[in-house]
């Protein structure tokens, strides 16, 4: 055995020494109950060969302890992540040892990995001041699937060669001394330390953007890019021009495309007549998929229509597998538009009348920015008998979407009149108009009449989170929402705009969408469930993490300026989320108001608001994964979850399962999603900008196991009563349960289930 050679990480031969080899495994033991250094290694039935790499055997340890995650045995996930911190610290710096961050730096802007501006804009002394701030023993207590996260998309690297060139808690420095360089010179460095603190220990989850590309030479970090087409083949066109330049920047994109006239329309007062909307959304599904992101995947998109639209049989089937490529445009998601008037026809069994927008004037401008108005002109129409116009069932076209939505899963939801009453902008001068990807952002947009259009208005948002299940009370959230905010507004500052129309919106706007990611584990130390849930607690806790987040863009507009168009927002009026939002929710929790609002409304109605948007809960995956944190605002699906994506197989721990294990409601135990429905109905009380609400379904607690439709309706008026904003996807339990951990993990021909598709088509807007 002594004469085995292998080859180490700088192609020089050395004789293999099984004693190092236990040593490195043992250090990935130390002081971690319930694991064996042995057991990994006899796990790894390692195979020692003359030529093999050190990087084989490593790897092969690290799958080894990977593989022995279980319910039973959880702690091995950070074994496996002290395995591959081991690794990555000796390929990035040839030692276990790290250097100084200065030295990564020179070496890193001099091969063009990161921006020279952090050589610029610090002196050495200031380096050598974070370099002594750094807690490199952080990556050690990272878990296995933080760790593979943070190798497979984070760390900067060379993609040809896979050569990583960072390891984590550098990237953490460096993403909060890029944010901070423009601060002044006195107090910058305790805003890094602080700001990388909050980072590293997981108080603030960042998006896989700002992840991935704060540091580098790379300058767009928008999760989420939402852009509008008017009724015109020069403004369809700058749409789907606007629409490649941000897939290939790997953006999120949002299309409102519900004013676009309908087949058989009058063109140039009749010489010719329209095609319909479907040539026109093959146009934006090509321009969507037109870019492959690098090569990691395709572009992804949502667009949104109105259910009165005159094709909406047509569209509502868009996604379906049934029919032919004519007649269907699959590629992308579809999010339908709603109000009161509608639900109220619905109620009385009444019709649906359909229209091209076209043929009448104003409907669907009032449709998002005045409700009365857009009544008194649709049931205007609806008399109006030489006006061309279908009729449905109220029923019949409900019963269609909720169809389409259960069996596609990706047919959403926008209910109009909520998202413009309790938005954060005056609805008469900056109405919503749509959503985005993933369902979540509600800002002001304007079409494009060409790409160069700086009139036109493309809205972008800059997205992070606060880990609720780091904090205890209520007033713990005051330091990370400050951060947060001011950390993403840098951003907005320091990043570049390929669309003029985007910048423009965003110096006029600067949309922040902080969200909430743990809320499940949060739920299970405080001894709560989604079927029966603290309602008062987390009114209360949403109440706090609001008021700061507000707060904290109020000072930041004392001391840097409020944003441009101030005056467009309730801000700037001084109202605030929980003073507009559906009163209905009132009958889930009493309204209370425990945080000094009247002194914050005083503020704001005199210096404005720096950031016209503060909150939005958006889908939360690989970051919650890096924070060891359960997804978002979402139920785990089981206590050691598998997710098989592009980097492998990983398994992720439940927090604190030892301890937590029987507290946790797991998402197919739910006998319906109405517990989780008015959880989501509190949170929305006070968030300027919306949630992506799931709605999730096992059919075994209901009758022949199929889910009815009075049932499914009825949670869908649920959600709107409460001020529900959007729906995303649709959830059903197939009977299959959770992947065989086993069988995935040995399997090396493994078919992605379509949620997995999901989490990395949406990556670009799930944080």
């Amino acid at each position: 055995m002594s004469e085995i050679q292998i080859i180490k990480r700088d192609g020089n031969k050395d004789t293999l020494d099984l004693e190092k080899l236990h040593k490195v495994v043992f250090y990935a033991c130390e002081n971690i109950n319930g694991v064996s250094a042995s057991e990994v290694e006899i796990k790894s039935s390692l195979q020692f060969y003359s030529g093999i790499t050190s990087s084989e055997i490593q790897e092969t340890l690290i799958k080894s302890a990977a593989d022995l995650i279980s319910e039973e045995q959880p702690n091995y996930q950070w074994v496996a992540g002290r395995l591959i911190c081991y690794h990555l610290r000796k390929m990035v710096y040839g030692q276990f040892e790290p250097w100084h961050v200065l030295d990564l730096i020179k070496t890193n802007v001099e091969e063009g990995f990161y921006d020279s501006l952090l050589l610029e804009k610090y002196t050495e002394q200031e380096w050598d001041e974070l370099n002594s701030h750094l807690k490199h023993e952080r990556d050690e207590s990272m878990t296995y699937a933080a760790m593979e996260q943070w190798r497979g998309k984070y760390l900067v690297q060379n993609r040809v060669t896979n050569i990583i060139k960072e390891t984590p808690q550098m990237a953490y420095m460096l993403i909060s001394a890029t944010l901070f360089a423009e601060y002044p010179r006195d107090t910058r460095l305790q805003w890094v330390k602080d700001y990388y603190d909050a980072i590293s220990l997981f108080y603030i989850s960042l998006p896989t953007p700002v992840m991935a590309g704060v540091r580098t030479p790379q300058r767009q970090f928008s999760s989420c890019v939402l852009i509008e087409s008017d009724d015109s083949l020069d403004s369809i066109n700058a749409t789907t021009s606007s629409i490649v330049k941000y897939v290939s920047a790997k953006a999120g994109i949002g299309i409102g495309a519900g004013s676009i006239r309908a087949l058989g329309s009058p063109i140039r007062k009749g010489d010719a007549y329209h095609t319909g909307v479907i040539p026109f959304y093959k146009m934006f599904q090509s321009a969507t998929r037109s870019c492959s992101q690098g090569g990691v995947r395709n572009g992804a998109a949502t667009l949104y229509y109105p259910i009165w639209h005159y094709e909406v049989e047509d569209l509502l089937v868009l996604k379906n597998n049934k029919g032919t490529d004519d007649n269907r445009v699959r590629h992308m998601d579809y999010g339908v538009q709603f109000n009161k008037l509608f639900y109220e026809r619905l109620i009385s069994n009444g019709e649906i009348t359909l229209f091209s927008p076209s043929d009448v004037p104003g409907l669907y401008e009032a449709f998002f920015s005045d409700q009365d108005k857009f009544k008194e002109l649709y049931e205007r129409a609806e008399r109006n008998t030489r006006l061309r116009k279908k009729t449905i069932s109220a029923t019949e076209l409900f019963s269609m979407f909720m169809e389409e939505r259960k069996n596609t899963g990706r047919i959403y939801l926008q209910n109009v009149d909520n998202a413009n009453s309790h938005s954060s902008f005056l609805e008469e001068v900056a109405p919503i108009r749509q959503s985005n990807l993933c369902a979540e952002i509600d800002l002001p947009t304007k079409p494009l009449n060409d790409f160069n259009d700086e009139e036109g208005e493309i809205a972008l948002c800059t997205l992070s989170a606060i880990n609720w299940g780091k904090i205890k009370k209520p007033k713990e959230f005051a330091k990370p929402c400050e951060l947060a905010v001011r950390g993403l507004d840098a951003l907005l500052t320091y990043q570049d705009y390929p669309v003029k129309a985007a910048k423009n919106a965003t110096d006029g706007r600067r949309p922040l969408g902080v969200g909430i990611i743990n809320l499940a584990y949060w739920m299970a130390k405080n001894d709560m469930s989604y079927t029966q849930p603290d309602l008062e607690m987390i009114d209360t806790f949403a109440e706090a993490w609001s008021y700061y987040l507000i707060k904290a863009s109020a000072d930041l507009a004392e001391e840097q300026g409020a944003c441009l168009w101030s005056d467009q927002t309730k801000y700037h009026n001084g109202l605030t989320p929980n003073q507009t939002y559906k009163q209905d929710v009132d009958e889930l929790v009493p309204h209370k108001e425990r945080m000094p609002w009247r002194e914050l409304r005083d503020q704001l109605k005199a210096n404005g608001i720096r950031n016209s948007t503060l909150m939005a809960l958006m889908p939360a995956e690989t970051s919650a994964q890096i924070s060891n944190a359960t997804n978002g605002i979402e139920p785990p699906r089981s206590l050691v979850s598998v997710k098989q994506s592009k980097h492998g197989v990983l398994k992720q721990v439940v927090p604190r399962i030892h301890k937590l294990k029987n507290k946790y409601e797991l998402l197919w135990d739910q006998r319906s999603p109405e517990g989780y429905l008015k959880i989501m109905a509190v949170l929305q009380k006070y968030i300027d900008q919306g949630i992506s609400v799931n709605t999730s379904y096992n059919p075994v607690f209901y009758e022949d196991e199929k889910i009815s439709m009075s049932e499914m309706l009825r949670h869908l008026m649920i959600f709107y009563k409460y001020g529900g904003k959007q729906l995303y996807y649709f959830n059903t339990y197939d009977g299959q349960g959770e992947l065989d951990v086993d069988k995935l993990a040995e399997s090396t021909n493994i078919v992605v289930p379509e949620e997995d598709i999901t989490e990395e088509d949406c990556e670009s807007c799930v944080i």
